[in-house]
């Protein structure tokens, strides 16, 4: 591992408050700020100052698309596909509200990367004491560890459904997606998203597929849009919520997005930055729109294809993909769901190796190298699933799955609060900090998400 030496890049002009890096930090502390995160893609995007505004939006393009992966990963899979044919249409609500917050949530992250110049795990080191920051650094691993984990036991499934390998060496196979991290990695972020981008088409053109055929009862889907108070009375219907929630919403995704935006060479004037936020925005937003799209997906055809057919125990991946076909009559039903779901975990490999090294070098101030990284990461996801399959067996992985995105719930809270005090601190964000109306409803999500897993928490110690 490699101490960062110097606190700034020495192309960079030095830092001030009208800078990219905006007026963090307060409080008497240095105003520099540490070595970008990424910073072999930082400011490497260019944008052209008197482009019209649709190649600006191109030039945007991309992040929101990285960040939209972690909201259809192979952990969205299971709690999705579960709370469909087990609950039908109801939890639909749960995906729409979790949307929007992940909406609302990853703008505040791209304000914080781009009019304060920090990403979210820099601005908690600069921000908290040591002890704090180390905290926070730890809950952040555990986040992405059980969303490694998740990624990890997808990818199996799916090699084990299309090529009948055992599940345990699918988990070993996926060891070696390293080899395409680092690949695309050496050849410019544009490659990345661009690799991105075409996973998320393919995701989405498999399921269109499955819809087609599966023919839901969109009457009833409509209402399934509309929140019920039983979610929160139904103790196995308010754990998949929560589920739904924490493989949506992650928290990691909130670190990863404000470093990222920040590869875009905009420039440091506030109208330069506000006009970089504004696209920013408007790229993860659709990128996100679309992830409600297959997360809806999933869930509607969980559904459609087995609720409605009496089929409401079908809760494992493994079976709705021997189910599909038949109860379908579609041929490739079951071969396009498998293809989608390794499709979906390996985007989520790429994504989660870049956060990993964004949450380390922001909150330590360390840098270690990509692929040793992405070994400590995978390794912390292999481990345990290792062990489940060897000594629980094979039937306990989707159970495994839905754990680990209640994990990445139960974690919000600790990414949620340090982002809305630092967006809404004048002190630190200049004239880019949140409106009192901003600030309000940013509140209001943080208090749901806790109210959310305390409720879980009641009900599984009153039943024990």
């Amino acid at each position: 591992m490699e101490p960062v030496a110097s606190p700034q890049l020495e192309s960079d002009p030095p830092i001030t408050a009208e800078s990219p890096a905006g007026p963090f930090p307060a409080g008497g502390l240095p105003a520099r700020v540490s070595l970008p995160s990424l910073p072999e893609a930082y400011r490497t995007i260019p944008i052209s100052a008197g482009a019209s505004w649709f190649r600006k939006i191109l030039a945007f393009a991309g992040p929101g698309y990285l960040v939209a992966v972690g909201y259809m990963d192979p952990g969205n899979w299971a709690t999705d596909l579960g709370g469909g044919s087990k609950f039908g249409y109801a939890l639909l609500s749960v995906i729409l509200i979790s949307n929007l917050m992940a909406m609302f949530l990853q703008a505040l992250t791209a304000k914080l990367g781009i009019a304060a110049g920090r990403d979210l795990a820099q601005a908690c080191r600069e921000h908290y004491s040591r002890p704090t920051s180390i905290f926070l650094w730890v809950v952040c691993e555990i986040a992405i560890a059980a969303c490694d984990l998740a990624e990890v036991l997808g990818s199996a499934v799916a090699l084990q459904l299309l090529f009948g390998l055992p599940l345990l060496a699918g988990v070993l196979i996926t060891a070696l997606d390293i080899l395409i991290v680092l690949a695309l990695q050496g050849r410019g972020f544009r490659l990345i998203e661009a690799f991105v981008v075409t996973l998320i088409a393919t995701i989405g053109a498999c399921f269109a597929y499955e819809i087609f055929f599966a023919q839901p009862l969109w009457r009833e889907a409509a209402i399934g849009f509309i929140p019920r108070a039983e979610i929160l009375q139904n103790r196995e219907m308010l754990y998949i919520a929560i589920g739904i929630l924490g493989a949506t919403v992650m928290p990691h995704n909130l670190y990863l997005h404000s470093s990222i935006v920040q590869t875009r060479a905009f420039g440091a004037s506030v109208r330069d930055r506000r006009e970089a936020l504004r696209y920013a925005v408007f790229d993860s937003t659709l990128a996100l729109g679309f992830a409600l799209f297959i997360n809806a997906a999933i869930l509607v055809l969980g559904a459609a294809a087995f609720h409605t057919r009496g089929l409401s125990h079908v809760a494992e991946i493994a079976e709705a993909y021997k189910l599909l076909s038949p109860v379908l009559g579609a041929s490739l039903a079951s071969t396009l769901f498998a293809c989608a779901l390794l499709a979906s975990g390996q985007n989520s490999t790429l994504t989660g190796t870049l956060a990993g090294q964004i949450v380390m070098e922001g909150f330590l101030h360390i840098r270690v190298r990509p692929w040793l990284r992405r070994l400590i990461t995978r390794s912390l996801a292999i481990i345990p699933a290792v062990l489940v399959i060897g000594f629980a067996g094979e039937d306990k992985v989707t159970s495994l799955l839905i754990l680990s995105q209640v994990v990445l719930s139960f974690q919000l809270p600790f990414a949620v609060i340090p982002l809305i005090q630092f967006t809404s601190n004048r002190a630190k964000m200049g004239e880019f900090a949140n409106s009192r109306l901003t600030t309000v409803i940013a509140w209001i999500f943080a208090i749901a998400i806790l109210f959310f897993n305390g409720e879980l928490l009641w009900l599984i110690f009153r039943s024990a």
